[in-house]
């Protein structure tokens, strides 16, 4: 069994959450900000809430989330994943040796863990978008077709941005749902996406905020709602209760 930090248990049921508000059964994912793209096999991994399995049970590459609180992580379906796309300024290959032994060296060392990850993305059909991610992301919802829907993933990559680069950022997703529905699933620190909300809860409080983002054609921003938050990057998960949804 090859364990994982828990970005992928927090995409999950975010991702499937997003495309149940869209009313859609087929998503582009869009990755910003990491080169090798790895959360775009999250379909293809197996998590396991406690008792309560998602995800493809065989997979090598095996989560475990604890949850927080009382409310079951819910069992939505997910979506089928039609496109895939990593949006960064120098974006990586894991199916090239060398950009592979760039990922590993970037983590610090090998680990079987991280080898099943990228063995999996390895296999993966991926676009690349090479260039600033405020540019590259207006480009990479385009090229998602247009019975498909967009989803942009934002895991911990919004905190390497200065304050201005974020609110661009969100004023580009934006722009290019103007003419389509776009989701934006962001799982970043307390006040690092600009129009999530804080709950109240202070930054650096050492937790992170899961939230949903709709734009499209009738609204005018792309104002977030949290849907839970995590600890340790996903580790440990509390999803909210379903007023809050």
């Amino acid at each position: 069994m090859i364990e994982h930090d828990g970005r992928y248990a927090v995409l999950h049921p975010t991702i499937a959450e997003a495309a149940r508000r869209a009313g859609a059964d087929r998503v582009g994912l869009i990755d910003v900000g990491r080169p090798a793209g790895l959360n775009l096999g999250v379909d293809r991994v197996a998590i396991a809430y406690g008792d309560t399995l998602a995800g493809e049970a065989a997979s090598p590459v095996q989560v475990e989330c604890s949850v927080v609180g009382d409310e079951p992580i819910p069992r939505t379906p997910f979506p089928a994943v039609e496109h895939r796309t990593v949006v960064h300024r120098a974006p990586l290959d894991p199916a090239d040796p060398d950009d592979r032994a760039q990922i590993l060296r970037s983590a610090g060392g090998g680990s079987a863990r991280l080898a099943a990850e990228i063995e999996l993305a390895a296999g993966l059909s991926v676009h690349r978008v090479a260039g600033d991610p405020v540019v590259g992301v207006s480009t990479a919802v385009a090229a998602v077709p247009d019975d498909v829907l967009p989803v942009v993933l934002t895991t911990w990559s919004l905190s390497r941005f200065a304050r201005p680069r974020r609110l661009r950022f969100v004023d580009a997703l934006v722009a290019a749902s103007t003419t389509r529905t776009v989701a934006w699933v962001s799982v970043e620190g307390v006040g690092v996406a600009p129009t999530v909300p804080t709950l109240g809860d202070r930054p650096a409080s050492g937790h992170s905020i899961m939230a949903v983002a709709l734009g499209g054609p009738a609204r005018r921003d792309l104002t977030g709602e949290a849907v839970g938050r995590c600890w340790s990057r996903g580790r440990f998960v509390s999803w909210f209760p379903s007023p809050r949804r």
